[in-house]
Formats: structure tokens, C-alpha cells, sequence
């Protein structure tokens, strides 16, 4: 490693200029394929590799776009007042027209099982219709609710269900009503979008018109706004640049002392600010253009919003970087080394602290490649790509640059050495300083304290809880986000969820089989957050299935004629009996769907898929509103309501799109801790054996890692404490810990083993350890935390979190590193000593 480094060192020292020439080829060429990096919205991305998904990929194969329609969800709000009135009944005409006549009318699905737009005013609607009557015929708001009642107490099934859309015990002045319109749906998930963001324009177009409020969901439309997400990160990485800059400006500050004069100090931080913020830029272009590389060649997919806020956490982890190897350097040239030596000595000494840290840092983000989370396994290859990029440009670009500008400054007498070797009288590095009396005087105490509140972190690891949802990633004050608020308060969830149940490898054609469906249909009327239907015989589920689909097809139509004219001769000819709904022992099920077919396909081919004619797979849609907290108690309600049809052999997979969040949740709870420890044991087994390769002392490796194990346990305690629950953004919490708190214990390992060799005593060195390297670590810590404290700013809630939980961990590693390795180092090093092993003395040992 230190050979690497020496040469990595001596080739950018002797040919800085072939050094920036290159950078400037490859960032060009990189940020040429950064313009094609693709983005991934909706539910792409976070879908674990489950039964759930894979089922829901295999009845979009079997069925296409017939399988089921998506639902629309519009709301008329009145605060206070009241929505069973004319005015309403106004507005609810104009939405249906203003829908039907805008261009979003040609995807407006119309069965005849299932009509286009469906109105909590049907029934007067209905009633209306019947009477001859229009609005103007109606004198006034009780005159509706008259009808509405009227209508509803002879209800048929369209009408009994209309009745649930208004919330449950609003009487006959409900303040909220539901339309339920239905959106033919496309494999496409751009044009999905499409469709239903036309579908909202319309129903916007008429909110503009009326007193009343109206507006639209659908989770389609959450994923509608993707640009005011990538805006937002945009923003965000803005102002962490900002504010990192205004704190390196005062980190790097020269102090103008000797012959430094005021300007020459300002001049100086100016330009490694600079330097070290051009670095960042080129960072994340390279990253960028490596990861639409690798795009190409199937390792990452598109990036996520997880994903997407990489080049923040780069902003921060980043800078740590230049800020140690610009100390470092300033040490050098400060104490009266040329331009050239003090870079060499910078990177030889510093340079190989990086390659450590790069090494622990981006086994910490690789560690996700397990996630069973496609969002997650991508964040930590791009991560770690990052990290790798900026390790590779810090100690390149910036010491060839660095020697550039500086040789000029040399060759005319202009460098400000003593202002630079004043580095370490400054403010940060005396307080930095100041902590080692607790390793020198009390370091037992401090080791039992940090020991126990690592005790309190686990407790706060073991019951933190575990929560996803995709409206995290957008404004809290979004009108979309707003609305689902509304229905889920108001209608416990809504009606825009439908659960799938996929019925394959039995005998579709077995009369067993066939009366099996009827019976799951039977069985699932009394499931909770199963949606129901009002009828003559009682309410029944909401569920369309190949047995529900043969008892519409036999339902007079409006006028008393057969629906389906002639199909109710084969159906008794096949043997169904049309008073149970079950088929007859030795009936011919086959022909039952043949004709079934034959006179209404597309409702047919819904939930049967057929080859030759064949039935080889069946669709159960169940309109259900479980939401994503009761979506995995609702799926194993309907694994126990479909025991008929598994006792008949069939197999089934359950899913919808509550269903699939819920498994994004479990899946991250499963893996939290294998993460956590796959890090922490995989750095530690790389910094042991690079310690043992380099001074035989393995165990310093595990010195070195035990307070970051710490700082993970203490966040994550924090975490508990604050309220804070474990997603797909502070699920990459244990390598974003690793990626601070690595750095900081590895700069402070390395600098004592050489002040050990420098000082006679322990007590001098660990002062000089942690004068020179703390008061690095704090500058390091305060543009970290700037940069991540930003996004506490933020209006998307995921954001909000990581900055706070990073704040945490920024700190704690801090704390980690100035108080708990130094008291390590204290012990070890004394342990040693007493041990009569030999000591370097100061005079004999040179820096450089």
C-alpha cells in the first residue's frame, strides 16, 4: 500500500500539468455519459425480488392491460357544511362531463361490470333519471337528500355501494363525497401517468368553478411530479455546497502572521477552497458519468430517489478528504519543506489514512449489495463508486493543481509558510487538544460510559421501528399528498386499492375448482378492510372473479332482458345451476367459459388467461382498503379465505400495491442488523490485516473500529429516542457512520503510532495526536455537518430524517474519535510499554 502511495505521490508531483490535462479528458468524456444516466419513478426501484412482485410481473404477462382498471379517487369537500345538495349535484354533473369531453375521456374505462365514473349521488342521480327530473326540478337541498334516501333503500348493488362513498355515520350531511373514476390501464408506467394527470386536469378545471373543493388522487399522480423531487435535490445539493463553502472558508483560514500578510491569507483560502469545491464538482460528474456506465452493463438500474441524493452525502464525506490532506500539506510546507516534498510527504503519510478510509467506507455502502432492496443495492454501488472517485481526484487533482499554483508562488518568494504552520495555534486545533486530558487522567471512566450508552444504543436499535412509504419522498404540503390524507382519515384508506389474487397450476376446468372461486368469494365478505357491496341478500365482497364474472353475465339487463342473450341456455346446458352459483359435479366448466367467452370476452378474459382456448391461470380482484399498515394482515386473511381453492390444488400469490410497500418494510427490517454487522466485521478485518502488514500489531485494527461501532449503536439510539424509524434513507445509516466515523479514528490511529515514536510519553504523544489531528477532525466535522445539516431543511420527510440522523452521527464520531480511541490508545500504548517492548526516541526519528 505505501508503494502505491510513494508512486502515486511521485508521478503527480513530477507531472502535475499530463496530471490535470487528463482530468480534464476523462471529465469531459464522464460528464458526456452522466447526460445519459436514467431515473426510475414510482414503485421501480424499492420492489424487493418477491413472491408479490413476481406475481404482479405474472398477471401483467398473463392478462395485460384487461386485468384490472385503475382508480381515480376525486373528493368534494365542504368544511363544515354540507356535500348532499344541489350544488353538489352540479358539480358532480360537471366533473363527469368536463372528464368524459377532455382528452382524458378516450381512457375512461365503461363495462358494462364496471361504468366509466361512479358518483356518491349516484342513487339520486339514478332516481333523477327514473323521474323525468333535472336539477332545476329540484327546489331545494332536501329535495335530494329525499332521493338519496329513497334510492338507497331499494338498492341494488351499484347503488349499495355508492352509499360508502361518503364517510361512514355522516347521516344525511356529509361534508365529504367520492367519485370513483376508472382509468384503463397500460403496461407503460409513463403513459399511466399520463393519462390519469389528464384525468386530474379535468377534474381541476371544474374546481376552479365552484365554492366546493375538489380534488383528485391517485397513487399515479404522486409519481406525476418526479421534476419537483429532482428540483428539490438540486436545491439541496446547492446549499450544502454553499454552506460547506463558507465553512471551509473559515476552516482553511490563514492566520497572517510574520510575513503573511492579511491579503496572502485571503488569497490562500480562497484558493483551497476553491480547490477542494472544484474537486467535488468533478467528483460528482465522474461518479455520474460511471454510473451510466454501469447502466449499460446491467449492474445498477435506474436510480431512485435513494440514489439520487448521493451527490449530497459526496458533498460532505468528500471534503473530509481535501480537508486532511490540505492540513497535512500545510504542516509540511510550513515547517520549510518545498512545494514538491511537502506534496509527497502529504500524500505518503495522509494518502495511505485515505486509502483506508476508501476501503472501510465503500465496504460499508457495498454491504447493501445483500439488500434484498433493488433502491438500496444501487445506492451503495454508486456510493461507493463516489467514494472511490473522490479518493482517486483528492490525491490527484488536488495535490497536482495545489503544486501548480504553488511552485509559481515558491519560485517568487510569495508563499506564506508562517502563516501556514500557525495551523495548529489555531482556535479548533487547541480545543481539539484540550479532550486528551480525559485519555491521559480518566481513560477507564471514559470507556465504561461509552460502553454503557452503547448498551442504551442496542436497546434503541431492537425496538426502532420500520416504516416505508412512497409519499415519503414527497412535500408534506403537496395538494396530492393532502388528499390522500383526507381519504384515508375519512374512508379509512379509500377505494383506490385493489388486491390480486393469481390462481394457477390446478384444473381451471375441474367442477371443484370452478366452485371453489364461488366459495372464496363467500368467504372473503366478512374479511376486514374487504370492500363490500350492499344487495337483497346482504352485502357481499366487492370482488370480480370467473365465478362472479358467469353470475353477472346471467343479471338482467335494465329493461328485463338477458344481458347476455343465450347464455344462460349453455350455462344450464354446462350444468350450472344459476340459484347456488356451483356447477354440477360431472358439469362441462370448459364450455361454461367457452361461452362465457364467446358473448363477453373482454370481461372474460379479465380473469381467465387462455392458451388454445385453454384456461391456465384465473385472476381474483378484490377491491379491499387495508393501506399499507394492514396490507400483510390482510394478505394472510386472504391466504385463509382461499383454502378451497388450495385444497383443490391450485396455487396462489397475493398481491397489490399496498401489499408490495409492506414487503419493501419487512425486507428492510430483516436486513438492518446483517448490515450492521457485515460492515463492522468486514472494515475491522481490513484495517487488522493492513496493520498487521504494517507495524505487526493487528489488534490496532480493532482499536480502531470499536469506537465507529459505538458511534453506530449511539445513532441509532438517538434514532429511537427522536421518533426517528428505519427506512430506505436511513437504512444506509451504517455506511454513511462507517464512511465518518472510519476516517476520523483511522487519521487518529495513524498519527499517535507516529507521535508514540516522536514523544517519550504517552501523554505528550496523545496530545500531539489529537492537537494536530483533532482540530483537522473538527474542521471535517463542521463542513460535513453543514453540508448534511441542510437537509433538515428539506419538505420531503426522508430528507428531513437523514440530516438529523447524520447530525447525530457526524457528532458522535467526532466524540468517538477525540475521546473514546484516544482512551484506547492510552491503555494499548501503556499496556505495551510496560511490557519493556522499545521506544523510538524523539531525537533519532525523522517526520518526513
Amino acid at each position: 500500500m505505501k508503494t502505491l502511495i510513494r508512486l502515486l505521490a511521485g508521478v503527480t508531483s513530477r507531472f502535475p500539468w499530463p496530471v490535470l490535462a487528463a482530468t480534464l479528458v476523462l471529465t469531459v468524456v464522464f460528464a458526456g455519459l452522466a447526460s445519459t444516466l436514467e431515473s426510475a419513478s414510482g414503485q421501480e426501484g424499492f420492489s424487493p425480488d418477491s413472491e408479490e412482485i413476481r406475481a404482479s410481473e405474472r398477471i401483467s404477462e398473463l392478462f395485460g392491460d384487461s386485468s384490472t382498471s385503475s382508480v381515480l379517487q376525486v373528493i368534494l369537500v365542504e368544511e363544515g357544511g354540507d356535500v348532499l345538495t344541489r350544488e353538489a349535484l352540479e358539480v358532480v354533473a360537471a366533473l363527469e362531463e368536463g372528464i368524459v369531453a377532455s382528452d382524458a375521456g378516450e381512457v375512461i374505462s365503461d363495462r358494462p361490470d364496471e361504468p366509466g365514473i361512479i358518483s356518491y349521488l349516484a342513487p339520486v342521480q339514478q332516481a333523477m333519471a327514473a323521474q323525468g327530473l333535472t336539477v332545476e326540478d329540484l327546489p331545494d337541498d332536501a329535495t335530494v337528500k329525499q332521493l338519496y334516501a329513497d334510492a338507497l333503500a331499494s338498492a341494488g348493488p351499484e347503488l349499495g355501494f355508492a352509499s360508502q362513498l361518503v364517510p361512514e355515520g355522516s347521516g344525511d350531511t356529509p361534508e365529504i363525497g367520492m367519485v370513483l373514476v376508472f382509468v384503463d390501464t397500460t403496461t407503460d408506467i409513463d403513459d399511466q401517468i399520463d393519462r390519469e394527470v389528464a384525468v386530474a386536469d379535468a377534474v381541476r378545471e371544474v374546481d376552479e368553478t365552484t365554492s366546493l373543493e375538489v380534488s383528485p388522487f391517485s397513487f399515479a399522480l404522486l409519481f406525476g411530479d418526479q421534476d419537483d423531487f429532482l428540483g428539490e435535490v438540486a436545491e439541496l445539493f446547492t446549499l450544502a455546497f454553499a454552506i460547506i463553502v463558507v465553512i471551509l472558508l473559515f476552516v482553511f483560514w490563514v492566520s497572517p502572521i510574520g510575513t503573511t500578510t492579511r491579503l496572502a491569507s485571503a488569497r490562500r483560502m480562497l484558493a483551497d477552497t476553491s480547490v477542494v469545491m472544484l474537486t467535488i464538482v468533478l467528483v460528482v460528474l465522474w461518479m455520474n458519468g460511471v454510473g451510466a456506465l454501469l447502466q449499460r452493463v446491467g449492474v445498477l438500474g435506474p436510480l431512485t430517489e435513494v440514489a439520487q441524493i448521493v451527490p449530497i452525502l459526496l458533498v460532505g464525506l468528500g471534503v473530509d478528504y481535501g480537508i486532511h490532506l490540505t492540513s497535512r500539506y500545510r504542516d509540511e510546507v510550513g515547517a520549510g519543506r518545498t512545494v514538491d516534498g511537502g506534496m509527497r510527504t502529504a500524500i505518503g503519510t495522509v494518502g495511505v489514512a485515505l486509502v483506508l478510509a476508501t476501503v472501510t467506507t465503500a465496504i460499508g455502502f457495498l454491504t447493501n449489495i445483500v439488500n434484498p432492496i433493488p433502491a438500496l443495492r444501487d445506492f451503495g454501488v454508486l456510493a461507493s463508486v463516489g467514494i472511490v472517485l473522490s479518493f482517486v481526484l483528492m490525491l490527484t487533482f488536488v495535490p497536482a493543481l495545489r503544486i501548480v499554483l504553488d511552485r509559481r508562488a515558491q519560485d517568487g518568494d510569495r508563499l506564506p509558510r508562517e502563516g501556514l504552520g500557525a495551523t495548529r495555534d489555531r482556535l479548533l486545533p487547541e480545543l481539539a487538544g484540550r479532550t486528551s486530558v480525559l485519555a491521559e487522567r480518566a481513560p477507564v471512566p471514559t470507556l465504561i460510559v461509552a460502553l454503557i450508552l452503547g448498551g442504551f444504543g442496542y436497546l434503541g436499535l431492537s425496538n426502532i421501528s420500520t416504516e416505508f412509504s412512497f409519499t415519503d419522498f414527497l412535500p408534506e404540503d403537496s395538494p396530492v399528498v393532502l388528499t390522500l390524507a383526507t381519504i384515508e382519515e375519512a374512508f379509512g384508506g379509500g377505494f383506490g386499492e385493489t388486491t390480486q389474487v393469481l390462481v394457477e397450476d390446478a384444473e381451471l376446468t375441474d367442477p371443484e375448482v370452478f366452485n371453489a372461486f364461488g366459495e372464496v368469494a363467500a368467504a372473503l365478505g366478512d374479511t376486514p378492510d374487504v370492500l363490500t357491496v350492499s344487495t337483497p341478500e346482504g352485502p357481499v365482497a366487492s370482488a370480480t372473479s370467473p365465478a362472479t364474472v358467469v353470475q353477472q353475465l346471467l343479471l338482467p339487463g335494465p329493461d328485463g332482458t338477458p344481458a347476455a342473450p343465450g347464455f344462460a341456455e349453455a350455462a344450464l346446458a354446462a350444468g350450472y345451476d344459476p340459484q347456488t352459483g356451483r356447477i354440477a359435479g360431472d358439469g362441462d366448466v370448459e364450455a361454461l367459459y367457452a361461452a362465457a367467452r364467446e358473448v363477453a370476452p373482454e370481461r372474460t378474459e379479465a380473469v381467465l388467461a387462455f392458451d388454445d382456448g385453454t384456461p391456465v391461470a384465473a385472476l381474483i380482484a378484490v377491491d379491499t382498503q387495508a393501506g399499507d399498515d394492514r396490507a400483510l394482515e390482510l394478505r394472510d386473511a386472504i391466504v385463509e379465505d382461499a383454502t378451497t381453492l388450495t385444497d383443490a390444488g391450485a396455487s396462489i400469490a397475493i398481491t397489490s400495491n399496498a401489499i408490495i410497500p409492506a414487503g419493501i418494510v419487512e425486507s428492510l427490517s430483516d436486513s438492518q442488523i446483517a448490515s450492521l454487522f457485515i460492515t463492522l466485521i468486514a472494515a475491522t478485518l481490513v484495517l487488522m490485516l493492513t496493520f498487521w502488514i504494517e507495524n505487526r500489531r493487528p489488534f490496532l485494527g480493532v482499536l480502531t473500529m470499536l469506537p465507529v461501532a459505538l458511534v453506530v449503536l449511539w445513532t441509532f439510539g438517538l434514532m429511537y429516542v427522536s421518533g426517528i424509524p428505519f427506512g430506505p434513507v436511513t437504512a444506509t445509516l451504517t455506511g454513511l457512520a462507517v464512511g465518518i466515523g472510519v476516517p476520523y479514528t483511522i487519521h487518529m490511529a495513524r498519527r499517535f503510532e507516529e507521535d508514540r515514536l516522536r514523544y517519550a510519553t504517552v501523554g505528550e504523544a496523545i496530545r500531539e495526536t489529537t492537537r494536530n489531528t483533532g482540530g483537522a477532525l473538527a474542521g471535517s466535522a463542521f463542513t460535513t455537518a453543514g453540508g448534511f445539516g441542510i437537509l433538515i431543511t428539506s419538505t420531503l420527510v426522508p430528507f428531513q430524517q437523514m440530516g438529523q440522523v447524520t447530525a447525530y452521527a457526524i457528532v458522535l464520531s467526532l466524540v468517538g474519535a477525540l475521546l473514546v480511541l484516544p482512551s484506547l490508545l492510552v491503555l494499548w500504548e501503556g499496556w505495551h510499554r510496560r511490557r519493556g517492548e522499545p521506544v523510538v526516541e524523539k531525537e533519532t526519528v525523522s517526520v518526513a
